[in-house]
Order: structure tokens, then C-alpha cells, then sequence
């Protein structure tokens, strides 16, 4: 099976895509898997089911920007190979708060590259000949796309939104580093993620519970945004295949082929839940609400993902409609998950209108 006898770092490996690759990896590889994460608001250990007593799984409370603290792990577990996810995601929240994201996305890139590079140059023989620094990112940092076209991986960046910036940021160091200190790096760049264990405050799982609830759906601006859409599971194995392939220094750029706007991935929702946990109230569209736009809110995003498909063979399991469905009824059938955030001190209030 892939991966035998390698030892493979996940950082954020708690949070929403970083869970996915440690689930995808522990069940469908031999790697022995190391999740290192600090656990923010928006990482949780219950995304994790069936990890206790594994004898391939181990976790490890770090945030990447301290370096000795990762060199303790660098030393510890001698890894041969490094898949970065840590960061901070959620645009409206980098909007009102751009320092942490600056802090995490940046100089956590940059404190995690160093230490790789001092492990790295440690290894000799097929060690140091097949360890990998896989660096993940998303399609945001190449800004806003007219009605036509896609994004390849030589799209010029033009970052629109503090999250964005941040993630270029990384994304450029890394490269740095490989054409400077020529460590092994690879990068990707995603469109949206959708799917299980997806924190509640991003678009989906957001309209999923306000429809449970039966509480209003706030669509930004006239709703026509448009993302194309890629079911979490199918980014894990792409993940996976790149670090596995894919050629070092290299771009790959991972997209679903599911571009909708953000009004039809409501309202498909909407259908959905009226299907699976009918409102008695009616249908669940008479709860969309069209609200003030985000600041600077880009207009469309697609990835045309023809390089990873055709280099590497990958190819998304799941369209839109399988995925969608797939996602609303398991929100549905998994309520205490996403039920103990709230406990926890959550609220889905509006944030990043620059206010």
C-alpha cells in the first residue's frame, strides 16, 4: 500500500481539509501520521473519528510559528515528508482581524519552511532524496475572473482580500525556498471546499444549520458570485497524489469542474432540506435573504485543474450534485457534531463588513 514506511507531518490537521487528508490517509494508506496543530476556534478533534488507538496516528498541540517547538517535533518523529494546511481561513474574519492571519499564514510558513530546511539538510542518502514539503493553498490568490477563462497555474497573483494576501505570501516563500535553499517543495492551489466537518461558519454548512433551524439565509450582495466547487474528499486524494508524483517545485492547481453561484448553491440547499427534514412551515427558499455585499467581495473563481488530471491521473469522484447531497444529509444526520461547536461558545454572527 502507498506509503509504507513513511512518516508524513499534516499541519491543521484538526481543521476542516486538514482532517480530511489525516482521515484519507490513515485509512487508505500504510503513512504513519503526525497531526500538528494548535487548535484554534475553528479545529476539532472529534473530526477524527477512529483515531484513538491507532498505531499510526499521533497528535502533537504546536502552532507553526514557534520554531523550536517544531523542531522538537522535526527531531522527535525524523518525517519524511511535510503536508502544510495550518492557516486561517475565513475571509470576513480577515477582514476585521488581518493581523492573525498575517501572523499564522506568513510567518508560520516561514518558521515551518526553516525548520524543514534544517531537517531536511540533516537527512542523507534515499531520506533526504524523497522527503517532500507540500504546501497547500487556494485559487483565491489569483483574484477575481471575468465571466470567462480559468485560472492555470500561470495565472498572474492579484489578491483581493487579507486572507488572499496571506496565502500568496506563503505560497511565494515557499517557492523562495525551493529555488534559494532547493528544498523539495510542491504547492497546490484549491477552489471552495465543501463536504463533512466543514466549521459552521462558511457558506454551506452555515445555510445548512440556519435551515434546520428554520432562521433566515443571508446571500451576499444579488447572490450571482460564482466559486467552483470541490467536495473535500476528492481534495484529501489529490493531496495525496501530489505528494506521492507529483514533480518538486512544481504547481498544481485542484478544482472540482462545479462552478454555481452562490444563489444556486443555496437554493439547491434549500431543496434539499426540504426533501430530507421538511420545514412545516414551507419551503425552505422563502428564508433567503439578500444582504449588503462583503468589501471586495471577488466575482468569480474556476480552476482548470487539466494539469493534475492529465500528469497525474486525478480525477474528482464526486459532481456538485452528489457531493451537495452527500453534505446536507450529513448535517443532518450528524447534529451533536456541529451542535457541540455551538456550545462551545460560537455564534454565527455577521463579521467583515469594514465597519
Amino acid at each position: 500500500m502507498r506509503f509504507r514506511g513513511w512518516t508524513i507531518f499534516v499541519t491543521g490537521g484538526a481543521g476542516f481539509i486538514g482532517s480530511a487528508v489525516v482521515r484519507h490517509l490513515l485509512q487508505d494508506t500504510h503513512a504513519r501520521v503526525v497531526n500538528i496543530d494548535k487548535l484554534t476556534y475553528a479545529a476539532n478533534l472529534e473530526s477524527l473519528p477512529g483515531t484513538a488507538g491507532n498505531m499510526n496516528y499521533f497528535f502533537e498541540k504546536q502552532c507553526i510559528c514557534d520554531g523550536l517547538g517544531l523542531r522538537r517535533l522535526f527531531e522527535k518523529y525524523q518525517p519524511d515528508a511535510v503536508m502544510n494546511l495550518a492557516a486561517e481561513s475565513h475571509v470576513d474574519r480577515s477582514i476585521d482581524g488581518p493581523a492573525e492571519f498575517i501572523q499564522t499564514n506568513v510567518v508560520g510558513t516561514f518558521t515551518i519552511l526553516q525548520e524543514a530546511l534544517r531537517h531536511w539538510r540533516s537527512l542523507s542518502g534515499e531520506k533526504r532524496k524523497h522527503f517532500r514539503f507540500l504546501h497547500i493553498s487556494t485559487d483565491e490568490v489569483f483574484g477575481s475572473l471575468g465571466d470567462e477563462g480559468f485560472f492555470t497555474e500561470t495565472t498572474a497573483y492579484a489578491p483581493n482580500s487579507p486572507y488572499s494576501a496571506s496565502k500568496a505570501s506563503s505560497d511565494h516563500l515557499v517557492r523562495a525556498w525551493h529555488h534559494t535553499y532547493e528544498l523539495p517543495t510542491l504547492v497546490t492551489n484549491c477552489s471552495n471546499n465543501y463536504g463533512p466537518y466543514h466549521f459552521p461558519e462558511k457558506l454551506i454548512p452555515h445555510m445548512i444549520i440556519r435551515g434546520l433551524a428554520g432562521e433566515s439565509l443571508p446571500v451576499y450582495g444579488d447572490g450571482k458570485n460564482i466559486r467552483d466547487w470541490l467536495y473535500v474528499e476528492d481534495h484529501a486524494k489529490a493531496l495525496s497524489l501530489v505528494l506521492e508524483r507529483g514533480s518538486i517545485g512544481e504547481t498544481y492547481n485542484i478544482g472540482g469542474r462545479n462552478e454555481r453561484t452562490n444563489l444556486h448553491v443555496v437554493e439547491r440547499i434549500c431543496d434539499l432540506l426540504d426533501e430530507i427534514s421538511p420545514n412545516p412551515s414551507g419551503s425552505h427558499r422563502n428564508l433567503i435573504n439578500f444582504v449588503p455585499d462583503r468589501p471586495g467581495h471577488d466575482r468569480r473563481y474556476a480552476i482548470d485543474a487539466s494539469k493534475l488530471e492529465r500528469e497525474l491521473g486525478w480525477r474528482a469522484e464526486e459532481d456538485f450534485e452528489t457531493g451537495i447531497y452527500k453534505t446536507v444529509r450529513w448535517y443532518v444526520d450528524h447534529q451533536p457534531w456541529w451542535r457541540a461547536i455551538a456550545n462551545r461558545g460560537y455564534t454565527a454572527k455577521r463579521i467583515g463588513l469594514n465597519r
